[in-house]
């Protein structure tokens, strides 16, 4: 593990844990999920930190978050976002879909290409 003297500390440099998965909360499909932190590198403030990625014609489906919230930020290709309501709205590049605790969500990937996100499960602060 490489050791930088001036700060005094080890510095890890990892690949990402990939983990493909079929049919995600009832889904369609497979989905890749980048893991880019350890649930316990969250230390207790979240559950999730990776790039997720839909492939072509695939679903997460839909799922409620209890004491967390999860932003998605949209990196690359067209994809469906279906809102607690059920409201379905389009999403590209550069968009970020925020879900709050107590809400629903599903995502879904209609194309023939990869649609990347960025996803963060964090955990609803403490009253």
């Amino acid at each position: 593990m490489p050791y930088d003297r001036r700060k005094g500390i080890n510095i890890v440099v990892r690949k990402t844990n990939v983990v493909e998965q079929q049919n995600v909360r009832g889904g369609e499909g497979t989905v890749e999920f980048h893991h880019i932190l350890k649930e316990e590198e969250l230390y207790g403030h979240g559950k999730l930190y990776a790039k997720v990625v839909l492939k072509p014609h695939s679903s997460i489906g839909m799922h409620q978050h209890v004491g967390n919230t999860e932003p998605y930020f949209v990196l690359k290709g067209t994809g469906v976002f279906v809102d607690n309501d059920g409201s379905r709205t389009e999403v590209h590049p550069g968009d970020v879909c925020v879900i709050e605790p107590g809400q629903s969500h599903s995502m879904e990937n209609n194309t023939d290409e990869d649609f990347e996100m960025m996803a963060l499960i964090y955990n609803e602060a403490a009253k």
